[in-house]
C-alpha cells in the first residue's frame, strides 16, 4: 500500500528519488504512466497485471472508449527501474504531461502512487479539502 504526501523534487535530468517507503514496493519492477487530473501514475507490475486483467473481463471490451482507455493507459506506459540512489527517470512526454519541472509532490494512493506538480497539487488539495471534509462516510469504511 502507498500512503503519504512527499515534497520532492526533479534533477536536472528528470530524475526523482522515489520515497524510502515506495522503494521495496516497487523492488520487483515498475512502471509510469499518464494518470487523471495530469498528473503521473507509479504502479507495481503486480498492478499493471490486475489492471490488464479486470480490463479483459470488462464487457463490451470492443468500444471506442475502452480502445481509448487502453491505447491511453497501456500505451503510455514506461517500465522504470530505480538506481541504487532510488531515482527513477520520468521521460520528457510524461514529464510534459503533468507539467512536471522541479518542485514536485509524490503521494500514496493506496494501490499506486502519484507525482503532481507541487503548484498544481495545492491547487487540487485547496480545491478539494472542503467538499471532503463535509463528505457523508456512507458506504465507505469508517476509521472509529
Amino acid at each position: 500500500m502507498f500512503v503519504g504526501s512527499y515534497p520532492l523534487r526533479l534533477d536536472d535530468k528528470g530524475r526523482l528519488a522515489l520515497p524510502v517507503r515506495f522503494r521495496e514496493q516497487v523492488a520487483d519492477g515498475m512502471v509510469i504512466k499518464k494518470g487523471q487530473e495530469r498528473c503521473v501514475y507509479g504502479l507495481t507490475l503486480a498492478r499493471v497485471t490486475e489492471i490488464s486483467r479486470a480490463a479483459a473481463a470488462m464487457a463490451p471490451s470492443d468500444t471506442a472508449a475502452a480502445r481509448m482507455r487502453a491505447r491511453m493507459s497501456f500505451g503510455s506506459m514506461v517500465e522504470v527501474e530505480p538506481d541504487k540512489a532510488g531515482r527513477i527517470t520520468i521521460p520528457a512526454g510524461l514529464r510534459q504531461y503533468a507539467g512536471l519541472d522541479r518542485d514536485v509532490v509524490v503521494v500514496g494512493v493506496d494501490t499506486r502512487f502519484e507525482i503532481w506538480d507541487a503548484v498544481t497539487w495545492d491547487a487540487y488539495v485547496a480545491e478539494q479539502e472542503a467538499g471532503y471534509a463535509e463528505m457523508e462516510s456512507e458506504g465507505m469504511p469508517t476509521l472509529s
